[in-house]
């Protein structure tokens, strides 16, 4: 290898792009959780509409964005994230 130039492991590109897949979901999270309190829940109480005894606002910030973020995880688990090995492999170069 020539002086000066970087040699980066092909892991750390899978890694990096894993993680900010993993950001993403935490801002959809985030604005998701925002979105629903704040617009829905910007009225006074009395003017609430509710979905099974919750606030219509709690409803859908909490318990439907957990049930969507739990399938948005399982499908970036199952379709998009890849099997990286954790040992070094000497002389041999994937990628």
């Amino acid at each position: 290898m020539p002086k000066g130039e970087k040699r980066t492991d092909w892991r750390f590109r899978i890694a990096n792009r894993e993680a900010l897949i993993g950001c993403g979901l935490a801002i959809f999270n985030i604005i998701w959780w925002y979105g629903f309190a704040y617009t829905l829940g910007s009225k006074p109480p009395l003017e609430y509409t509710y979905i099974l005894g919750f606030p219509a606002w709690f409803f859908f910030s909490c318990i439907v964005g957990f049930i969507v973020m739990v399938f948005l995880v399982f499908l970036v688990v199952k379709f998009v994230l890849k099997e990286v090995p954790f040992d070094e492999e000497e002389g041999s170069e994937k990628r």
